[in-house]
């Protein structure tokens, strides 16, 4: 290169035209014109080639730098270029980019080159605030000395990625996975919804015998949470649960032998999990940690309540109700006779009256009050009773028109006379819910339910829990969104006199695989469904009147029942492929 360039400036110097010098030696003529330069200022050696590397570079990473993203890689196999830039920032030694980090790991070869990976695209969900949503799972690979293997519960919080519950159970029995269950409430208290797979632990389903209703689901209903059951053969849906163990198993029991026994299995996970929560960083997270975002409820602890028995009977309800209503003293409870007016009130005093409804305007009422409670009846039945807002002075213009001295109270206080209540208090409302489905409770709105819109719910406030009575049936089960010392403040609460009523009787489901005529068979009744969804495998629930058929959710007939013969089929018949 540098004897061509020589003799290519000797032709220009003999006199050649630089033009036909560069078109022969095939460079441009700025070039002929940058060696003549070179070759008079030089000679010949200043035509060699020089290095065009900058004097300085202000902006490349220090050796030091460079050799501590080595070392972390060295002593942490697993920490990617994006957790070793984190680290770098939290110790302050730079502020590095995830790309440099990566360069440097290359550069060194501490990193493998894969293949560019395309993977599955999946929808990705997250609640918007912690304890809305706890995701549950039974794993296995928890290894004992003795050759055992154990399996453990594990929890983690949908928003945070706080794992709530993970405890080694020497034998996964349905009690077992609640018992652990309970005390992760009683430590951070009750979620409202809780994610879990299709296992025997967490419902009853698809027992041989027909569903039933497990432990574990009968603490959620007692509880006031909110089951969920993932679709059968979809890990991905508890996805965040999964990908914890993946990194349990990649950060802990990969790396350790079997435990000598379960007390020290549960040890070292306590220990890793307690690190997991306040001091690992989480990519999803932003790089922060799950115990920074994590808040457990603000309600009572309920190592009381949880698991909740079912109530014994009216004896314990005597003795809930028969402690002191600790109410101011009284003047004097009064009762008179009166008519219900054309608006649908009674009045009590000019500026002071109840209403009833207009449906019994022009019914005979009878009233007792005093200063703390109003009852009133209609044809000899309690009807309504609420907070009397009179006084000792307002009793005495009753007394003088005609008002007598009442006996003692016909039922219980209303709750909004209490100056104070016991915890153990059970209260009640009756609420219109909304064409949402919504409450209106103590200034805020309340959901129940879209299925009870625009219809007429009682609300029982039992400690943590307000249970939803409709049509004198319990029909659903709810975290209480008020403490216990505001529930009396309510408007038309009163103090519950009668037992919890039965839960409504859910309607039987069974599943048929539709043939190709497009008729199925339930109960020995012929349901026609359609050809065009032959093939496919149908939800029927079998209710007292007739039969619903449902794909997906979606209802496609409705058959009435002809006879109430008893279901005994609850799967549908797959025959397997002839060869």
């Amino acid at each position: 290169m540098v004897e061509q360039r020589y003799r290519a400036v000797l032709e220009v110097l003999n006199g050649s035209p630089v033009t036909e010098v560069a078109t022969r030696y095939g460079v441009s003529r700025q070039s002929i014109y940058t060696w003549k330069a070179r070759h008079a200022a030089g000679g010949y050696e200043a035509l060699r080639e020089t290095s065009r590397r900058p004097h300085s570079s202000p902006t490349r990473l220090p050796p030091e730098v460079e050799a501590r993203v080595c070392e972390m890689r060295r002593a942490h196999p697993r920490w990617g270029a994006r957790r070793i830039a984190h680290e770098l920032a939290r110790e302050e030694t730079a502020t590095v980019s995830r790309a440099t980090v990566h360069r440097v790991l290359s550069r060194n070869g501490l990193i493998r080159p894969q293949e560019q990976r395309h993977p599955r695209k999946y929808k990705r969900w997250q609640r918007e605030a912690p304890m809305h949503l706890w995701q549950l799972d039974l794993v296995g690979g928890i290894f004992l000395a003795d050759g055992r293997e154990c399996k453990m519960l594990t929890g983690i919080d949908d928003h945070s990625r706080y794992v709530v519950v993970a405890e080694v159970l020497a034998v996964p029995s349905g009690r077992a996975v609640v018992d652990a269950f309970v005390r992760a409430m009683r430590i951070y208290g009750v979620p409202a919804e809780v994610l879990t797979d299709n296992g025997k632990q967490f419902t009853g389903r698809f027992t041989r015998t027909g569903p039933a209703e497990v432990l574990f689901e009968r603490v959620c209903r007692e509880n006031g949470v909110n089951a969920k059951l993932t679709k059968p053969y979809s890990p991905t849906t508890t996805g965040k649960i999964e990908r914890w163990h993946q990194t349990l198993r990649r950060e802990l029991l990969d790396s350790v032998g079997p435990f000598a026994d379960l007390p020290t299995a549960q040890e070292a996970i306590t220990q890793w999990v307690r690190a997991y929560n306040s001091q690992r960083p989480h990519q999803a997270l932003n790089m922060a940690t799950p115990a920074s975002l994590f808040r457990p409820a603000s309600q009572p602890d309920p190592a009381q309540t949880v698991p909740a028995p079912r109530r014994p009977g009216t004896q314990q309800a005597a003795s809930a109700l028969s402690g002191p209503l600790l109410l101011a003293p009284s003047a004097g409870a009064v009762e008179f006779d009166t008519v219900v007016a054309a608006s649908g009130h009674v009045n009590l005093l000019r500026d002071r009256r109840v209403r009833v409804g207009t449906r019994h305007a022009g019914t005979r009422a009878h009233v007792w009050v005093d200063e703390h409670t109003v009852h009133i009846f209609l044809g000899g039945e309690l009807t309504k009773t609420t907070v009397s807002h009179l006084d000792a002075e307002d009793l005495h213009v009753l007394t003088l028109r005609g008002a007598r001295p009442a006996g003692p109270p016909p039922a219980t206080a209303a709750a909004q006379s209490l100056t104070s209540m016991p915890d153990y208090t059970v209260v009640e409302v009756d609420r219109s819910l909304d064409h949402e489905g919504k409450a209106s409770l103590g200034g805020n709105k309340v959901k129940i339910g879209p299925e009870l819109a625009k219809q007429k719910v009682t609300l029982r406030l039992d400690g943590h829990l307000l249970h939803v009575v409709h049509n004198g049936l319990l029909a659903k089960t709810l975290p209480s969104p008020l403490p216990a010392d505001q529930r009396h403040k309510l408007h038309g609460a009163r103090l519950a006199q009668t037992e919890l009523p039965p839960a409504a009787p859910e309607p039987i489901k069974v599943e048929r695989k539709v043939p190709r005529d497009g008729v199925v068979m339930v109960t020995r009744q012929r349901l026609r469904v359609g050809r065009t969804y032959a093939g496919k495998i149908v939800t029927i629930y079998v209710e007292d009147t007739h039969f619903r058929v449902t794909l997906d959710g979606t209802e496609l007939a409705l058959h009435p029942r002809k006879e109430q013969r008893p279901v005994t089929r609850w799967k549908a018949k797959i025959h397997a492929p002839k060869l």
